[in-house]
Order: structure tokens, then C-alpha cells, then sequence
């Protein structure tokens, strides 16, 4: 009688063990983090937050129907579904375009948050009083039409010219630029400028007849243009990041000899490229970028960050210091 008192004492502590290892376990992977899943990533700083934007189209289940936000105070604990439609900071309706919301910029100008981005491979610009949305447009049309265009990129000069750097899909995805509207209502057309194509090996490794440079991110350092872009097809393992320089913001643009600077090799996984530079809290510069879901499939594609710098008139970048976003 006292032997079986015991035995089932044991049992007794033996399923409240279990029990609570289970309910631990079960804790332990709810609490797990997953990658954040966006294509041509983009990082707007302000007012202490980072707010993450990107292209969702196949990445992620609200597939077409706008631009997804997540917000961060460190790089490090994202927060994912936070725009003020739904988790998505642009709708589609809202603004112009139907399907293929890709490239988002976020940018402000007087006092008013601006996105600017593609639909129906043509590019589209929206505002917002936040940087969680809703961005709108009235107008429901493109800023321009000039055939197909996509990954637009405004950058301010420091006398306050602005600049429209996108692509043109002309037998290839080539990098133009064209001064912008005071009004950021279209382009001066008669100042349309071809920038960069894919001339060289490491742009076209795969030796396509439709080579590929795209993505552009523009800055100025010491009086020198900076475009950081990517080649090669998205799908291409070998999509990698490179850049090139000028005294103009319309060029020449005389390309690196050290390029492309972030690349499968650094980071080790393929598909690495399509970004946007960015400045930490600390004043640090970052870029934000995409890599393929893993080296045996493209999609959907994750999100990390990079850290990237100058070194006298070159631009390096920090393999060590790559990581993959997470929520």
C-alpha cells in the first residue's frame, strides 16, 4: 500500500513535469522569430524610429495590395504590421496602381512625409501627415509616361534641385535621371538622362540579352556623386551590389573598379542586392538590402542590413557585420 502511495506520487510529479516542460516548450516557440520578408527594402529614419518599407508582391500574404511597414527603435526587434490600413502604410485605391507595388521610397519635404514608388511599371508618388500612412494621391495616375519605368529614388542636392533617378526598361533595365518638379508633380522632361546600363561582367554574369542595372540609391560625399545599384537579374544568384561616381548628378558616371561590393561571396547567400542607404541614431551609415529566401529558392525574399562606409573615394562595405531582419 505505501509502495503504490509512492509510485503514484511519482507519477503525479512525473505529467506535472512534463507538463510544465510542455507548456515552456510551447512558450518558448510561439516567442520565436521569423525573417521579416520584403523585396527592394528601404529605411526612413525619424524622430527616434526606424520605419521599414519594401516591395511585398509574392513575399508576403497581403500579396499586391500596397506597402507593408514595420517599425523599430534599435535595428534589432522589429514590429511588423503596424500601418494604418491593415499593416499596410500605402492601399492599394488609395493612389495609383492595380498590381506590382514595388521600389517604395519615404522621404519628407515641407513638413509633409512622401512616398514615392512603382505600379504597373510605371512610377507614382503618394503623402502622408505619418510615416505609418495612409499615404493617398488624388491624382490616380503616374507622375509621368514615358514608357515603362520602375525603382524610383529622389535625392536633394544641396542647392535644392531635385533629382528623379529610376530605370527604364529599354532593351534592358537602365538607370536614367531627370530633374524633378519643384511641386514633385512629374519630371522636366527635357533634362531625361541615361546614367548607367549593364556594360560590364559582374552586371551580366549570365551573358542575357536583356542586361540589368537597377535599384539606385544616390548620395553626395566630398563633392562627389555616389549611385549605389544592383545587376543582374533578382532570380541570378549572382544579383550583386556595386556603384559608381561623378562630379554631376547627370554624370559621367565612371563605375568602380572594386565593384560589385556586396555579393554572395561576403554575405553567403544569393540574390544579394536592391537596397537603400540609411543613417543610424549614431550617425552610422547602413544599407538595407534583399537576399533570396535561401540558396535553393528565390522567393520570398528576406531583409537585412549591411554596414557600409567611405574610405577616401571608394565605398566599403562590412561582410562581418551582415544580418537578416527579424519580427
Amino acid at each position: 500500500m505505501i509502495m503504490k502511495k509512492y509510485f503514484s506520487l511519482f507519477a503525479l510529479l512525473c505529467v506535472f513535469v512534463c507538463c510544465s516542460q510542455e507548456k515552456e516548450t510551447s512558450k518558448k516557440a510561439g516567442s520565436k522569430e521569423s525573417p521579416i520578408l520584403l523585396a527592394d527594402p528601404t529605411i526612413f529614419f525619424d524622430n527616434g524610429i526606424y520605419y521599414l518599407y519594401g516591395t511585398t508582391t509574392g513575399e508576403t500574404p497581403l500579396n499586391g495590395e500596397g506597402f507593408l511597414v514595420y517599425t523599430s527603435t534599435d535595428l534589432k526587434k522589429w514590429k511588423g504590421l503596424v500601418g494604418a490600413q491593415n499593416g499596410l502604410a500605402l492601399k492599394k485605391g488609395d493612389a495609383f496602381g492595380t498590381k506590382g507595388f514595388w521600389a517604395p521610397q519615404v522621404f519628407k519635404y515641407n513638413n509633409k512625409f512622401y512616398m514615392i514608388y512603382t505600379a504597373d511599371e510605371n512610377i507614382a508618388i503618394a503623402s502622408s501627415e505619418n510615416p505609418l500612412g495612409p499615404f493617398k494621391s488624388d491624382l490616380k495616375a503616374p507622375m509621368f509616361d514615358l514608357g515603362n519605368q520602375i525603382d524610383p529614388f529622389v535625392f536633394v542636392d544641396q542647392d535644392g534641385k531635385k533629382y528623379l533617378y529610376h530605370v527604364r526598361l529599354i532593351n534592358g533595365n537602365r538607370i536614367f535621371v531627370a530633374e524633378l518638379k519643384d511641386d514633385l508633380s512629374g519630371i522636366k522632361e527635357e533634362t531625361l538622362k541615361e546614367c548607367i546600363s549593364g556594360m560590364l561582367p559582374w552586371e551580366n554574369t549570365q551573358n542575357v540579352s536583356w542586361p540589368v542595372t537597377e535599384g539606385p540609391t544616390v548620395l553626395k560625399h566630398n563633392d562627389l556623386y555616389y549611385m549605389i545599384y544592383s545587376a543582374n537579374d533578382f532570380r541570378n544568384p549572382d544579383y550583386a551590389v556595386g556603384y559608381a561616381t561623378a562630379k554631376s548628378p547627370y554624370g559621367p558616371w565612371e563605375k568602380a573598379a572594386d565593384s560589385p561590393i556586396i555579393s554572395k561571396k561576403d554575405v553567403g547567400i544569393n540574390g544579394v542586392g536592391h537596397g537603400d542607404v540609411f543613417y543610424d541614431k549614431n550617425g552610422k551609415m547602413k544599407y538595407v538590402l534583399h537576399t533570396h529566401f535561401s540558396n535553393n529558392g528565390v522567393s520570398p525574399r528576406k531583409a537585412g542590413i549591411i554596414d557600409i562606409d567611405f574610405e577616401g573615394t571608394k565605398i566599403k562595405a562590412n561582410a562581418k557585420s551582415f544580418v537578416l531582419l527579424q519580427e
